[in-house]
Order: C-alpha cells, then sequence, then structure tokens
C-alpha cells in the first residue's frame, strides 16, 4: 500500500530527530500537504522540508497533536505484523518484572502504540484506544492480542473522554471470548477482583503497585485512613501488611463494595470500616469528631487534567493535605498522591510544605515514588510521567 506524504516546515523535525514522537499542527507545511485531505486515522510518510522521509505516522488532522509516529522506517507501517511485535516488546519487559501475569501491557507512547492501553489480569486484557487510528486497526489489534497473549477474553473499554478529540464514539464491548464483570489481580502478594466492566478506567491502577509496597513498614500496627480508596488498593494492602484498623473513603458505592469484597479475599474484614461520601465532607466529619490516625494515605482523581485547571487543582491538593495532616497523630506518617500530568512533583512536595508550615508542623520527606516500570516513561515526551507518591513524615514543630 502507498501511503500519502505529510511534509514538515524548515526545521520542524528536530524535536523529532531528537527522539519525540508528535508533530504539532504548527509544524506541517500545509501548503504542500494541506491537513485537510487526511481524515482522522490515516497513515502517512512524514517527510522533511527537503522531502526526506522521518518515518509513518497516525494522523488526527483536526487536533493540535497531528500526528504521531508509528515508526522510523517507512517499511513498517501499522497492520497486524507491527502489533504482533510490538506487543511482543512490551511482554517481554513485564515477564521480565513480574513473575504472575497482572500488569499493564501496554503503555501508549512509551511502548511506541500511541493510543493504546491494555492492562493484563491473568487471562483476560482490557483495552482502551484513544486514537482513530488503533480503532481503526481494531481487528488487527484483537487477533495480534490473542496470538501473543492467547488470552480467555479481551474488553474493548473505550468510554474515556480522549476519544472525543479523535471523534470516536464510547463503548465498552467484549471483543474475544467472555470477561466477567469482576477479574482478579494481585498485588504485592495480596489478592484483589476488580470490576472492570463498571470501575473506573480499566478497573485497576496498576501504576502505584511499588508506592503501596511502600506502605508496608509503616503501617504495622498502625491506624490507617485511605482517601478516595476506590476498592482499597491502598487501604486493603495496608491491613494485609499488618495495620490494626483501616478506614477507607470514598464517594462510590460500587468502590466500597468492592473494598469489602477485597478485603474478605484476605482475610482482613474485621479490620476494616468503609465511609461513603465526599471526602472534604468526611475529613470535616472525622476532624470535629477529634480522630487521629498513624498513617493516611491522599491519592485523589486528577484534580488538573486541563493546564488551564492548574490554579484550581494546586488549591485542592491543598485543602485535602491540609486537612489529612490535623487529622494525624503527633507523629504521623502522610502518603501524598497525584495522578495530575500537570503537577510537576517539585510543585506537590511545595504544597506539603506550605500545608505544613501553616500548621506549624515540621514535615520530612521520607520516599519519593513514580508509577511502576510496566508504565515505562519516554524520556521526550514529559506527559509519560505522571504518577507522583510522597511518603512524610509529620511533627509537632
Amino acid at each position: 500500500m502507498t501511503l500519502p506524504s505529510l511534509r514538515l516546515k524548515a526545521n520542524a523535525e528536530r524535536r523529532l530527530r531528537a527522539g519525540h514522537l508528535w508533530v504539532y499542527s504548527n509544524e506541517v507545511d500545509v501548503a504542500a500537504t494541506p491537513l485537510s485531505l487526511f481524515g482522522a486515522g490515516d497513515q502517512a510518510i512524514l517527510e522533511m522540508s527537503n522531502g526526506k522521509p522521518l518515518g509513518i505516522v497516525a494522523i488526527s488532522p483536526q487536533n493540535l497533536i497531528c500526528a504521531r509516529l508509528i515508526s522510523r522506517d517507512i517499511k513498517h507501517m501499522l497492520d497486524k505484523s507491527l502489533l504482533v511485535h510490538r506487543i511482543n516488546v512490551a511482554l517481554s519487559l513485564r515477564e521480565r518484572l513480574f513473575d504472575k501475569p497482572f500488569y499493564r501491557l501496554v503503555y501508549g507512547d512509551s511502548d511506541l502504540l500511541p493510543g493504546l492501553v491494555v492492562d493484563r489480569f491473568g487471562d483476560y486484557l482490557v483495552v482502551q484506544m484513544a486514537s482513530a487510528t488503533m480503532e481503526h486497526h481494531k481487528h488487527h489489534l484483537i487477533e495480534a492480542l490473542v496470538q501473543v497473549i492467547k488470552p480467555a477474553g479481551i474488553l474493548l473499554k473505550n468510554d474515556s473522554a480522549a476519544r472525543d478529540a479523535e471523534g470516536l464514539p464510547r463503548y465498552v464491548d467484549s471483543a474475544y471470548g467472555q470477561v466477567p464483570e469482576w477479574v482478579a489481580l494481585e498485588e504485592n502478594g495480596v489478592k484483589f477482583e476488580a470490576p472492570v466492566l463498571s470501575g473506573q478506567k480499566t478497573g485497576w491502577f496498576y501504576d502505584h503497585r511499588m508506592n503501596r509496597a511502600r506502605l508496608a513498614p509503616y503501617v504495622k500496627g498502625k491506624r490507617v485512613l485511605d482517601l478516595f480508596s476506590y476498592i482499597g488498593g491502598w487501604g486493603v494492602q495496608a491491613a494485609a501488611f499488618g495495620a490494626s484498623e483501616v478506614m477507607c473513603v470514598d464517594g462510590s458505592a460500587l468502590a466500597l463494595d468492592g473494598v469489602e469484597r477485597n478485603a474478605a479475599l484476605n482475610g482482613v474484614a474485621d479490620k476494616m470500616a468503609c465511609v461513603e461520601g465526599d471526602v472534604f465532607e468526611a475529613l470535616k466529619e472525622l476532624k470535629a469528631a477529634e480522630e487521629r490516625f498513624d498513617v493516611i494515605v491522599a491519592d485523589p482523581p486528577a484534580f488538573i487534567k486541563r493546564k488551564k485547571d492548574l490554579k484550581n487543582g494546586e488549591a485542592a491538593y491543598r485543602r485535602l493535605n491540609e486537612a489529612a495532616m490535623r487529622l494525624l497523630s503527633r507523629d504521623g506518617i502522610l502518603v501524598s498522591a497525584s495522578c495530575s500530568m500537570h503537577l510537576p512533583e517539585d510543585d506537590l512536595q511545595n504544597i506539603l510544605l506550605s500545608s505544613a508550615r501553616h500548621l506549624d508542623r515540621h514535615i520530612q520527606l521520607l520516599e519519593r515514588g513514580g508509577q511502576g516500570p510496566d508504565h515505562p516513561v519516554h524520556p521526550a515526551i514529559h506527559e509519560t510521567r505522571y504518577i507522583k507518591s510522597l511518603t512524610c513524615r509529620i511533627l509537632p514543630n
């Protein structure tokens, strides 16, 4: 198949040749190759201004990021063969890292499969496609996953807002076999079941695996509060690691059903308490009741989804962390996490420092954590690094 060309303006290739994978619409020579000639999901040969090829790109003509590099070799366009190869390369990393098949199998640009996320739950795969090119090759993708992984079932969880920018419909559908409502997984030796059909994102968040493992030495014999608990990723592990008591707070009844389900799986149900409702209101009520906790985990959803949300989002992180610090015992541990790509780690650290100073507390930063290695960071694309986790000790001044 002969692909059309997409030509760059003079010198616009420098960032790409240095390792980046994205093309912005203002970098395209639209006089030579109008973006209007392309449809969402098309593939093209990306060319320098002098016509020299740089590789093959997937096109999103209506977006600011109008193209993403698929291959630097123009002989390898996105098809089943390339998908099989890339999935095999991704799998080889995860199998080196983990002795059991529970992990993020594909992480978008970092695995050279832009717009694609695949989470593995043993014999089941949950797939999210955020690009028209991946959507157009959905059947090739399913065939490639079946060939490489041989799963019992594949669920397409294509209900994210990211699809709107590509003009793609949102849907959830079983693409292969039958995927149950709840699927089993294991993390840090603790058993879970995740609601892949109706839960958040793919049903589970593998990205904090290493950070949750770090809880172990801090929670033994301690009272723990897990804020925005979802189905107990932090809280149930804290109980399994030896916490004396764990309270999980979340606004979702389904999530707290998951907490109870996962606590029972691990024989720690007697240690768990669940509070359903707004987390900020719950923090006020706990403060009014003079409750105290030895360890608090604050892992909220992204308060900063877009750059324009930055000011309000930073204020929300400060409100959350300051309220959490007010509930800590005199020598307490706060695990403050953020999945907001637009909030740098240093800014979260400064929020924690200013919160502690406002309460006249002394803060010690004990550990820094990021996303696990099944979410590899592409060093040229800072957007692929989004998870922050800071473990702090909060003391009277």
